[in-house]
């Protein structure tokens, strides 16, 4: 076994005076270091991080490496305790050199090792959009995809970090076990870099599993670009950076059934294709109303089968809604808005009588910010200022 050392160095000065008389000044305490998790230890749990302590004094320097490399942490107002700043890698040993002192001089030096525990089951990031490099619209959320049930999803929202270079207020949504989303309090800032890291390594989502390794990546947010529809007066209109820059005519469903009514509210356009496949929703071949069509240049909008796209019906154009839902427009101004348009973009719809459900597709936009909140695992109405504080390791409460 490997034993900490501490060592403590003690000034003492007497001073002697035109009196006969001498007095001893009683030596000052030094401070006691204290590690969590304790030295030696050798299966630690990689998810309770390190911490490291100074009774009787303040921390002057804390230096931790786990197999070589540093480990990033911060100090407390303090001064008296240090914290590495996310959870430990499982199976790898880690070395700590702490230094603390006191006010009238007295220090110590704590110098030991330990070991975390195997991982068990690993988990991580399954997906992410955007993806690496990527250019969006200024609405783009950030939706991360992990490959296992999430059991403590404060633990892992904890782990995850965006950073922007222009910031803007946002949280993370659950909107299942296995997936969260980001989503800001208004649109991106245009024209900045964003970087995301899910530091993951350590994390325990549920009993048993370990994150084994981070993730990051970075996109950029593009022009703004946002459009409206009107379904009343048949018009599209595309604004970049405050200016119009299309007028477009359009075709919006026709509202004789549910599924061919198009959803009011604000969109983000998802995807694209040029032709895509749009086959008429629980019909076949035969039924009335059965269509099996290739269209072209289809920006889509909505899980529920919802596109701007091109069609040649340019009759109906600006004058009336005679589609299956989709949003369509004359096939140049479609081709158009196809090549203009990055994933993110809003679209917002209005004149329709069926509003767009906040989970069908990205329609997360649907939702006030306060309600957006509500989804978060750190988030707690009833608490000080609405946020969960991070909780301290085990031994410090």
């Amino acid at each position: 076994m490997r034993l900490a050392a501490a060592f403590c160095l003690v000034v003492l000065l007497t001073v002697v005076g035109c009196s006969s008389v001498t007095a001893d000044t009683p030596a000052a305490a030094p401070p006691v270091i204290t590690t969590f998790p304790a030295f030696d230890t050798d299966r630690a749990r990689p998810d309770r991080g390190l911490v490291v302590k100074a009774g009787g004094g303040t921390l002057r320097q804390v230096l931790a490496y786990a197999a070589g490399r540093p480990v990033p942490g911060a100090f407390d107002p303090g001064g008296t305790t240090w914290r590495s700043n996310w959870a430990l890698e499982p199976d790898t040993e880690y070395a700590v050199t702490a230094t603390a002192a006191t006010a009238s001089g007295p220090s110590s030096i704590a110098m030991g090792r330990f070991r975390t525990r195997a991982a068990g089951r690993p988990f991580g990031v399954s997906s992410v959009s955007p993806l690496p490099g990527e250019e969006v619209g200024v609405g783009m959320p950030i939706i991360v995809t992990f490959d296992g049930p999430v059991r403590d999803k404060a633990a892992v929202e904890r782990a995850l970090e965006v950073t922007a270079a222009k910031p803007v207020e946002g949280a993370w949504r659950w909107t299942g076990d296995t997936q969260a989303v980001y989503r800001t309090s208004h649109y991106w800032p245009a024209r900045q870099k964003v970087t995301f890291t899910a530091h993951l390594t350590g994390v325990r989502p549920s009993p048993g599993v370990f994150g084994t390794a981070d993730h990051t990546l970075s996109f950029t947010v593009g022009r703004k670009q946002t459009s409206t529809v009107d379904t009343r007066t048949h018009q599209m209109v595309v604004r970049r950076d405050g200016q119009v820059v299309q007028n477009m005519a359009i075709s919006a469903g026709m509202a004789t059934t549910r599924e061919y009514t198009t959803t009011s509210g604000v969109h983000l356009t998802m995807d694209k294709g040029n032709p895509v496949r749009m086959v008429s929703p629980g019909r076949k071949k035969g039924d009335p109303g059965f269509y099996d069509l290739m269209i072209d240049h289809a920006v889509r909008i909505s899980n529920s089968g919802e596109y701007v796209h091109a069609k040649n019906n340019v009759w109906a154009q600006g004058r009336a809604n005679v589609s299956h839902g989709c949003i369509n427009s004359r096939p140049d101004q479609a081709a158009w808005f196809f090549a203009n348009s990055l994933r993110g973009d809003p679209v917002s719809i209005t004149g329709t009588d069926r509003p767009l459900e906040w989970n069908n597709g990205w329609g997360f936009w649907q939702l006030s910010w306060e309600k957006w909140q509500l989804g978060s695992a750190l988030h707690d109405p009833a608490s000080d200022g609405g946020w969960v504080q991070q909780a301290p390791a085990p031994g410090l409460r």
